[in-house]
């Protein structure tokens, strides 16, 4: 008798998962879990015209003055359709997405959704392609630095398109599948909260997507600073706008204690906004910024997720 009612209910889930599925793909309304977590979200099918979305789009005459001569315009290009394309096949895995949206509900409760990610192996993240890299770094195809500091690295996907130009690469990372991920491509994990303490400096530092979930941001771009190499050092930093600053505790989500409020009401405002108020408080200035599609690979629901990212290269005032 247990095991019909087991088995009644699996079918249950699995009929009212492809019912959600079948209304999600209608573009009925998304799931207010989802709508919390992902404000600003937006998706599309990997066929349609991504620039027609303006995911690149930005109006320079609205940028601070300062800024307009530092924007760098950046476009579709084919490691970012190659992602796309992967994250549509992945999304069309039928068996595989019933299990990862099964195994995501019984453990959301308790376990963060980083985490979950790690365990499945899935949820991989598309910030630049290594052309996209090169050209906001200014640097050429061949170019070698010494050291790369990755912080919240995630499964290091993104980590791999800057460290193949650094001779040693570290990276940070809170989720313990997530460093299993990291361990595998041989990458030097070191602790969240020691990475500053090594007794060596780093030539690039990248913290993509990370300064609106963490607890304390100004006092993480203050490490940063300090953790640079004098005069060559570089803080690679990817924003999500609008900001909206919450911090992930098990599969709770918090304001952080240190809250960084973004003024501005369009992408250029907030990205002025950020260079003027929040970047100079903190002792940094903007050597370049170009707007790119944060991309993370779907479910059974979408094929891809995308936010909207401003892409920062930060030096520190002398």
């Amino acid at each position: 008798m247990k095991t019909a009612v087991f088995v009644a209910w699996i079918a249950f889930y699995i009929s009212v998962l492809l019912v959600a599925r079948r209304m999600w793909t209608g573009k009925y309304v998304r799931s207010p879990l989802a709508r919390a977590l992902f404000v600003n979200m937006v998706s599309e099918d990997a066929t349609a015209a991504p620039e027609t979305q303006e995911w690149y789009r930005c109006c320079p005459d609205m940028l601070g003055e300062a800024l307009r001569p530092l924007f760098v315009q950046s476009h579709m290009d084919p490691d970012t359709r190659a992602f796309l394309k992967r994250s549509e096949e992945k999304s069309g895995w039928l068996f595989t997405q019933l299990y990862h949206s099964f195994f995501s509900t019984v453990f959301s409760p308790i376990i963060s959704r980083t985490s979950i990610n790690g365990f499945l192996g899935r949820g991989s993240m598309f910030v630049f392609s290594g052309d996209q890299f090169h050209r906001l770094l200014q640097i050429s195809p061949d170019w070698q630095g010494h050291r790369l500091l990755d912080l919240g690295a995630g499964d290091g996907g993104v980590t791999e398109v800057m460290g193949r130009h650094f001779k040693e690469v570290y990276a940070t990372e809170v989720s313990t599948p997530m460093k299993w991920h990291l361990h595998k491509k041989n990458y030097r994990v070191l602790a969240v909260d020691g990475w500053q303490d090594t007794g060596f400096q780093y030539d690039l530092i990248s913290c993509l997507n990370l300064l609106d979930r963490c607890d304390q941001p100004l006092a993480l771009l203050r490490d940063i600073r300090r953790s640079l190499v004098p005069g060559t050092g570089r803080l690679l930093l990817a924003v999500v706008l609008p900001f909206q600053p919450y911090v992930e505790m098990g599969g709770r989500w918090e304001r952080p204690k240190e809250y960084v409020k973004v003024k501005g009401k369009t992408w250029e405002e907030q990205v002025t906004n950020l260079s003027n108020q929040v970047f100079q408080e903190v002792g940094f200035q903007v050597e370049a910024v170009t707007r790119l599609p944060y991309l993370c690979e779907g479910d059974m629901y979408k094929d891809y997720y995308v936010l909207d990212d401003a892409v920062f290269v930060l030096k520190p005032k002398e």
